[in-house]
């Protein structure tokens, strides 16, 4: 038989286990060193922030996110992003194909990682892209990958340069106890005034600002692992009951769910306050931060 009367070889099918079909491009995973920061960046696919012991603050646009650990950060594909590591410890990084991605959230979204999620990352990080058990984990992964919701604390910069004055400060030192009518000596203007302005400026009173303001420092203080008693004290309550008491109301849960010893509910957005254009809160600087302040 000649040649001509044999059939031609059916062209190589690539298995499914294929890198080129797989999600994920890639995962990494080490220590993240103390006061690390990488500057804003992009990246063409999504990446998923995972962090088992150390703690993030990740800068999108004029928000602070900070991701605790045992949580992780969905960063979309193309959103800019700066991160500053404010606890050291371990993390990952996995990257996805930007074309075929089964998750499309188009907004950074904190994700929960619990025990089955964090061994399936182990997992697909030991072996290897054509391994038989890869398409199933991959699937068993994005299954579990299920959005929180962020808590929001919003502190409204005051753009009067009386207001603005003292917001500036209690900003700096949150644990200034002026009440309202030594800020009047001090900005020469009437307490009702101020009253008035904080009102309408910001859209709380001021004691309601200042309270913002407190808990945000607070989340700071406690993300770089300070006791809930020194907190207490940095933010300006005399009283650890009265602090916990105002941090329930603002954040729906207790202190200690943000210290390293606790088990973080929720991604919250923070950051330090930094009054930029357009009286945005934006940036928090390198180091021990955590919350979001957004206008």
């Amino acid at each position: 038989m000649s040649s001509s009367d044999h059939a031609a070889p059916a062209p190589a099918v690539p298995p499914l286990t294929s890198p080129l079909r797989s999600p994920i491009l890639s995962i990494g995973r080490g220590a993240a060193g103390p006061h690390l920061l990488v500057e804003t960046h992009a990246h063409p696919g999504p990446k998923l922030l995972w962090t088992s012991t150390a703690t993030l603050a990740v800068t999108i646009a004029s928000r602070d996110l900070l991701v605790p650990p045992g949580y992780g950060l969905w960063v979309p594909g193309g959103v800019e992003h700066a991160v500053a590591v404010l606890h050291a410890g371990e993390m990952s990084i996995i990257t996805f194909a930007a074309d075929h991605c089964l998750i499309t959230w188009t907004e950074p979204t904190g994700v929960s990682v619990g025990p089955l999620l964090r061994e399936l990352i182990a997992h697909l990080h030991r072996i290897g892209p054509q391994a038989p058990s890869r398409p199933h984990a991959e699937t068993l992964m994005f299954d579990l990958l299920t959005p929180l919701p962020a808590r929001d604390i919003h502190v409204s910069m005051p753009a009067d340069p009386r207001v603005r004055a003292i917001a500036d400060q209690l900003i700096a030192n949150p644990a200034d106890q002026r009440e309202l009518a030594a800020w009047a000596d001090h900005v020469h203007a009437g307490v009702r005034t101020l009253s008035r302005l904080f009102l309408s400026e910001t859209g709380v009173s001021f004691a309601q600002w200042r309270t913002r303001v407190r808990i945000r420092a607070a989340i700071q203080h406690l993300a770089s692992g300070a006791s809930v008693n020194a907190t207490a004290r940095a933010v300006g309550y005399r009283k650890p009951s009265a602090f916990i008491a105002a941090f329930r109301r603002a954040t729906g849960q207790t202190p200690a769910t943000y210290t390293h010893a606790g088990t973080p509910p929720v991604l919250t957005e923070a950051g330090p306050a930094r009054p930029g254009p357009v009286g945005r809160v934006t940036r928090r600087q390198p180091g021990p931060a955590p919350v979001r302040l957004a206008r």
